[in-house]
Formats: C-alpha cells, sequence, structure tokens
C-alpha cells in the first residue's frame, strides 16, 4: 500500500533529523528501527515506549519511526471508513498531526497503536459524516483497488474471490466495516477493538456477529444471482 504523503515527510524529516544529530556529536546512537514479529511484546513493546518518550520530549526521528511503524495501517483505517484515497489521505494526515501535538498528554495507558488508531478512526468517522451529507447517499467504492487484499494469491480464482471479498466488505455500513478491518486485517483483539472505537467489547462482537452474516448472505446472493454454466453444445450458433 502506498503510504500517504504526510508518512513520507515525517520519514523524511526524522533522518534528517537524525543525520544532524549525528553530525553535532551528540552520542546518542541511531533511532532503532521497525522490528519484526506480530503485536508489541517484550523488546519491541520497550523499544515502542522509548521511541515514545523521545517524541514527547520533541524527537522527530522518533517520532517518523512510530509513523513508519503504524503509518500504512492508519491509512488503511481511514480508508476503510471514508472510502475515498484522497479523503482517507487527508484524514491520515490530520490523525498523525494530532497525535503528534497531544503526544505530551499520552500516558501509556495503551499501546500507542491503539491509541493512534482511535484518534485516526474519530477523524475518519467525522469526514465520512461530512462526505455522507455532501453526496447524498453516493455508494462509494472509490479506493478499493488500494485495499489489502484477502488471501490473496498467484491463482486467478484465489484473487477474484478476495476481490470478491473485498466488494461486500466495502458494502458494509461505517461501524461495522471499521470492526471488520480492525479485527481480521489488523489482527487487534476484541478489547482491543473496543478500547480503540470506544464502545463495550459485546457491542463488538454483535458488530463482528452481524457483519459475517451479512457478508454470509452477500457471498450466498452473488452465488445465486451467477447463470449455471452451460451444458456442452448450448448457446452456440450454427
Amino acid at each position: 500500500m502506498v503510504k500517504p504523503s504526510l508518512v513520507l515527510a515525517w520519514s523524511k524529516s526524522g533522518k534528517e533529523a537524525e543525520a544532524a544529530r549525528g553530525a553535532r556529536g551528540s552520542g546518542e546512537g541511531p533511532v532503532p528501527g521497525p522490528t519484526s514479529g506480530k503485536g508489541e511484546r517484550g523488546d519491541e513493546r520497550e523499544e515502542e515506549r522509548r521511541l515514545v518518550r523521545r517524541a514527547q520530549s520533541g524527537d522527530e526521528a522518533a517520532f517518523a519511526r512510530l509513523v513508519e511503524r503504524h503509518g500504512d495501517r492508519a491509512y488503511a483505517l481511514a480508508l476503510r471508513i471514508v472510502r475515498s484515497t484522497s479523503d482517507a489521505e487527508e484524514v491520515a494526515q490530520d490523525a498523525l498531526v494530532r497525535a503528534w501535538r497531544s503526544l505530551p498528554r499520552f500516558r501509556g495507558d495503551s499501546a500507542f497503536s491503539s491509541w493512534l488508531y482511535r484518534i485516526v478512526a474519530r477523524r475518519a468517522f467525522d469526514r465520512a459524516a461530512v462526505l455522507k451529507a455532501r453526496r447524498n447517499r453516493e455508494a462509494g467504492t472509490e479506493g478499493i483497488d488500494h485495499l489489502p487484499a484477502v488471501a490473496a494469491g498467484p491463482d486467478p480464482e484465489t484473487r477474484e474471490r478476495a476481490a470478491r471479498l473485498e466488494r461486500l466488505v466495502a458494502g458494509l455500513s461505517e461501524v461495522p466495516r471499521t470492526v471488520v478491518t480492525l479485527y481480521y486485517y489488523q489482527d487487534r483483539s476484541v478489547a482491543e477493538v473496543a478500547r480503540i472505537l470506544k464502545m463495550p467489547e459485546n457491542t463488538v462482537k454483535t458488530h463482528l456477529s452481524r457483519a459475517r452474516a451479512a457478508l454470509r448472505t452477500g457471498w450466498a446472493g452473488e452465488d445465486a444471482a451467477e447463470p449455471p454454466p452451460a451444458a456442452p453444445g448450448q448457446g452456440r450458433t450454427r
């Protein structure tokens, strides 16, 4: 996925700041880069806490590393909600700016990523409400080609199924679509989704259950609408 421009801007400014600090001979080592593996456990979580503390003191290079880690998913979450690449980029940019300005008030009660995604979701819902009023029931699927594919593979049948699922997910309403994105696409737990969206865990489970039912119904409906394969010799003219 292409990163929003602000992610690139933060990365550039962070590298410049890091280079300048090295030229001054401050004695600090380079800002740690992203690590592999899922979740923020052990050393990775401690490294993230160090980056947050440095960013809270005004270190743009540290914040750039945080953006490199989480910028893509922040943009993907915004895109899921507003369903427009240009609006998603603006939402992600706005959320990153707000996160930078609010970082001194971040207490670390939750993971930095959860805190950031909460800001993104709030800004995206606000933008979606404005777009909905402006477009007057427009059934938008703009930007769907840029969403991360689910279970996409090299064979055409797998790609077709993944694209089909994307269309069905895009047809969900805003909140269920966001819950599905966080839970399935970003591997967040029910508890994390509840914290990010500020809703009870049972409500998250209800949205997931209803979304799965809607996706099953939509899938079955598309199957029923497909014409059966023609028998040998049918459809030919002589």
